[in-house]
């Protein structure tokens, strides 16, 4: 799986029609509309997510992995 920093991911939640609800310190939490599910998202720097994290933020926002 390729790795890609919080900012590429929020870039891809976006697209996928993600709103950003609020940020809290180097977390930026997500929502959609219809879905009870809010995703947090970190934002340190140009760190890439770990792929476990990754993995389970996709599951979470119903994106497939060949999407990023």
């Amino acid at each position: 799986m390729k790795q890609i920093t919080g900012k590429e991911f929020i870039k891809i939640l976006e697209r996928h029609g993600w709103i950003l609800q609020r940020k809290e310190s180097s977390h930026f939490i997500y929502a959609k509309q219809g879905i009870s599910v809010k995703i947090s998202v970190p934002i340190h720097g140009n760190k890439p997510i770990k792929i476990g994290l990754l993995k389970h933020l996709l599951k979470q926002a119903g994106i497939k992995e060949d999407e990023i």
